[in-house]
């Protein structure tokens, strides 16, 4: 903290002893809050003697001796003050002019048209309703850009409070996100599906290939996981007789953090009994188009350089395709590890010593395709090694029916018809844990509880999740998965 800075935080804490001094409550319980800026001047007549009442942070304020003009800012925008000493007396005058830009106020007043035309409040009662000690970043505007924002991105992870507080334009975002969830939410549940809740502290951590974070139960003295993925709950939903089920939670992976993952993230999944992952297919490209199209009025979008536009069809590779497209490797006619190990070095691929051929051609995919896939496309059609919960196809065992749609080079989603044959699922659940034995970390565990359901019979079923942070991402034209998390995970300060 700077010298300055601290000066000025000494100053205004020396404001709130001279309130108190003066027996008024500079955090008081409660204000009669009863109108909005936006609604204030939309609804604005030449002549209305109507008192209004509004609360909202002070954002400038320009004193000019016996008046002062100044601007409070509410949820929905903000709105010019003139302050008259006439009008409020010295004594409020005085409070009035002490109020230090980011203070929380009450205004009530009167509207009125400056000679510049601006839509205002003639104030006639002031209050404090929280002081602002810290002073805020300054924010220039000119056009409509802002200039200065919140110049440190680190600080403004941290600070998240701040960052709102200073840049409309954030707050847009995480409005954006809210509509977006709200939007799902109504899409489904008018397609026939129930919202469920499943447990995110899990025994066997499953659903998903990803490392997670370990906690413990103090009275059951048992170690628990929280969860990677709600897939395997889900499912045992569609065993008790739910057709269509999805829930939208919080999931935790104990990797990486990067502009594209962050440890714990929102996702989206849902389970429809009696269909296939070509329902999915269409199910999530209506989901997605219908989204932008609700919320942003428009199909195609730019997003940093690119132009992306989401109108259905989308394109459709297998993946064994995919990698063929990009990189001329045709795992079609690769049947040994070295063969695969070979193609690997050809495009410049590192690979680990147990790869297997499978593994191989998915390191091959995530370094010299996904890159590639701007517009919107879905990759098909996996190898079953690397779908251990998808169903395999019945013309050809070896490969699933399974898809990820791709936007910007990102993974989007990961959806597949579901397997429901306990015996194919125990024998793939076994490797799996061949693998974990082996040093894969990230291999699913046996769950035999699982297993059991299935061995009551769960009707043939399609299921998908959807990263619902990435999907932000897109719609708000940003980079990085930090600018829509609220509070996203950062290493400590030191």
């Amino acid at each position: 903290m700077s010298e300055e800075t601290s000066d000025l935080i000494k100053q205004r804490i020396a404001k709130i002893d001279n309130l108190k001094a003066k027996n008024i409550n500079p955090y008081p319980n409660k204000y009669n809050r009863e109108n909005y800026a936006k609604v204030i001047k939309e609804n604005y007549k030449e002549g209305d003697d109507t008192v209004f009442s509004i609360a909202g942070r002070l954002r400038s304020k320009r004193p000019m001796g016996k008046a002062a003009f100044a601007h409070v800012e509410d949820i929905t925008g903000s709105i010019q003050l003139y302050a008259k000493r006439d009008s409020l007396g010295e004594e409020n005058y005085d409070v009035f002019k002490s109020f230090d830009i980011g203070d929380i106020i009450g205004i009530k007043g009167t509207s009125f048209t400056t000679k510049q035309g601006e839509i205002s409040i003639n104030v006639q009662e002031v209050r404090l309703l929280a002081k602002c000690i810290r002073p805020l970043p300054i924010v220039k505007e000119k056009d409509g850009v802002l200039f200065d924002e919140f110049a440190d991105k680190e600080q403004r992870y941290r600070q998240r409070y701040v960052d709102l507080v200073v840049s409309p334009g954030v707050r847009s975002d995480f409005i954006m996100r809210s509509k977006i969830i709200q939007g799902i939410r109504q899409f489904l549940t008018e397609k026939g599906y129930l919202e469920v809740e499943t447990p995110m502290m899990q025994a066997i951590p499953g659903g998903a290939a990803a490392r997670p974070f370990i906690t413990h139960h103090n009275t059951l003295d048992i170690d628990l996981y929280l969860r990677i993925a709600p897939e395997l709950y889900l499912k045992r939903l569609l065993v008790g007789g739910y057709e269509k089920v999805f829930e939208l939670n919080r999931n935790f992976r104990n990797e990486g953090i990067s502009t594209k993952h962050n440890p714990e993230f929102t996702m989206l999944e849902l389970y429809a009994a009696y269909e296939d992952y070509n329902y999915m297919m269409n199910l999530m490209e209506e989901m997605i188009s219908g989204l932008a199209l609700k919320l942003l009025g428009k199909t195609v979008l730019d997003y940093q350089d690119s132009v992306i536009d989401l109108t259905p069809p989308w394109d459709r590779l297998t993946f064994v395709d995919s990698i063929k497209k990009y990189t001329d490797i045709d795992f079609n006619n690769i049947d040994t590890v070295e063969k695969a190990r070979e193609a690997a070095a050809s495009a410049g691929v590192e690979i680990e010593d147990s790869f297997t051929i499978w593994k191989i051609a998915n390191e091959i995919f995530e370094q010299r395709v996904e890159g590639n896939l701007i517009q919107p496309t879905i990759v098909m059609d996996y190898p079953k090694e690397l779908s251990p919960l998808s169903k395999s196809m019945e013309s050809n065992p070896e490969i699933v029916e399974r898809f990820e749609p791709y936007i910007a080079g990102r993974e989007m989603a990961n959806a597949f018809s579901e397997l429901n044959d306990p015996f194919d699922q125990k024998a793939r659940f076994e490797d799996q844990v061949r693998q974990r034995e082996a040093g894969d970390d990230e291999a699913l565990m046996m769950d035999l509880d699982y297993i059991n359901a299935l061995e009551y019979g769960m009707p043939p079923a399609a299921g998908m999740g959807i990263g619902i942070d990435r999907l932000v991402m897109l719609f708000i034209n940003t980079a990085s998965i930090k600018d829509t998390i609220l509070f996203p995970l950062l290493r400590p300060e030191k």
